[in-house]
Parts: structure tokens; sequence; C-alpha cells
């Protein structure tokens, strides 16, 4: 299983004003993944969870840290990306600052982390950009 759900605006001026959507998401669908997980017979480990490689706001801390360890106590791990640049995403046009990964490396480094053990924590972010 890989979560890579987020409810992120289009336009990234608006995430302020809709953080809340992105919170409930982090805890409400990762708790429903995780539960459909848990009640499937033989489903395989590990589950992959998106996170981030840098400090969030309040309560979108609060959420992050909490989807994290419920990962990590299911057995999962955990990706922390660094903010995505590269076609269809806000760094389209202008590379963001550190930490941050290439969209096109970051879906590579995902499916590598298939094969990553429970429990670990990984940074996809850009070599020496962390």
């Amino acid at each position: 299983m890989i979560n890579e759900l987020t409810d992120l605006p289009d336009d990234p001026a608006q995430i302020s004003a809709t953080g809340h959507r992105n919170i409930r998401i982090r805890r409400e669908g990762t708790g429903n993944l995780l539960a459909a997980t848990a009640a499937l017979p033989g489903a395989r480990r590990p589950f992959l969870v998106q996170s981030v490689a840098w400090d969030l706001p309040g309560g979108a801390a609060v959420a992050a840290a909490e989807q994290e360890r419920a990962l990590l106590e299911f057995g999962g791990v955990v990706l922390r990306y660094g903010q995505f640049y590269g076609p269809g995403t806000y760094g389209e046009s202008e590379v963001p600052p550190p930490p941050r990964i290439h969209i096109d490396e970051a879906a590579r480094r995902t499916v590598t982390a298939l094969g990553a053990e429970s429990g670990a924590v990984i940074a996809v972010v850009d070599p020496g950009a962390a």
C-alpha cells in the first residue's frame, strides 16, 4: 500500500486557507487506509506514507507527526519528501529552496522504497538539499 493522498489546492497561495483539508486527509484518510489494510487477509507490508521533509506550521505539524507515528506503529515506512519541482508541480517554472526533489526522481525513489524495512523513515530529497 502506498498512501500518497493530499488535498492541496491548485494555487499554492491558497494553502493556508485550505490547509484544514490536508490535515483531514492525513488523519482520516490514513486511518481509513490503515484499517482497511489491517483487515485484508495476507496484506503485504510495508505500507508507505507520504510526509514532508520540512517543518510544517501548527496543526499541520501535529497531523503529520500523528500520521508518521501511526504508520511506524503499524510497521510502515515514512517517506519524507522535499518540495516537488518539475512538470505538474508548484515548482514547475521555478526550483524551490531545499529540501526539494524533482518529481521524476521522487517517483523512482518511491518505487525503491517498496523494499525498505518496516519502521524506516526515508528522506526523499535531492542530494545536498536536505
